[in-house]
């Protein structure tokens, strides 16, 4: 597969088009960044990481049935995808109260939910990437009421799936942020990332951060808690 030029970079990854128009190249790099922007910094080795772990994750979650942007793997840091435009919106789902939810609401983080939360938020970094309900989605016509609730399908499955297999590694999946993306002829597909930078992940038995947590509060061991999962993830 040819890599041809570069059509975009974002805070954590670079996208390269193809010799193929429904494929493009995603190529993970270290940078960090928090607080939409404001916090920056480097997380040695984020890149190889998230790019394994998203990649192991998109086809664990292709095996239950959840469509994803994945195709191919070709080295540590990228690889290939089929080429979407995404849905300007970010889900977030929440097993467990944590981060904003808890400031935002006034409690504290652990909080157990007898069921999992289901938030969207407008992805634009000039806003500060603002939460909003279904009905300003469809105002906004930045998806119709039928793909929300497709969204809303996926992400609890996605979650579903997330939960039962981060358990297995002894870790809890507290909550996390997905994207999804319309491919060609109008499919969705789960896109982006899953990594210790979107997910919440507590060590079951300490409850001690295993994500980009770390990096937010100014924790230390970023790195080796980014190893640690990748370590439980390949069973090694």
């Amino acid at each position: 597969m040819q890599k041809k030029e570069q059509m975009y970079e974002g805070k954590a990854k670079k996208v390269f088009a193809t010799d193929d128009p429904n494929l493009v190249i995603v190529d993970y790099k270290d940078d960090a960044t928090a607080f939409n922007g404001e916090k920056k910094g480097t997380i040695a080795g984020k890149g190889v990481i998230n790019n394994v772990m998203s990649n192991h994750m998109f086809q664990i979650l292709e095996k239950q049935g959840v469509p994803t942007h994945f195709v191919e793997q070709l080295s540590e840091r990228e690889t290939l995808v089929k080429k979407v435009s995404i849905v300007p919106l970010e889900v977030i789902i929440r097993n467990i109260s944590a981060g904003s939810f808890a400031k935002r609401y006034g409690v504290e983080e652990g909080i157990v939910f007898d069921d999992p939360t289901f938030e969207l938020s407008y992805k634009n970094d000039d806003l500060g990437d603002p939460l909003m309900n279904d009905y300003h989605a469809i105002a906004l016509k930045l998806a119709t009421r039928e793909e929300i609730e497709q969204l809303k399908t996926m992400a609890f499955k996605v979650n579903d799936v997330m939960k039962a297999y981060f358990d297995q590694l002894n870790v809890i999946l507290v909550d996390f942020k997905i994207e999804f993306g319309k491919t060609a002829d109008g499919t969705i597909i789960l896109a982006d990332e899953i990594s210790p930078d979107t997910c919440r992940l507590w060590d079951k038995d300490t409850k001690e951060k295993l994500d980009k947590d770390r990096f937010r509060r100014d924790l230390g061991g970023v790195e080796e808690a980014y190893q640690e999962v990748m370590r439980r993830l390949m069973g090694e």
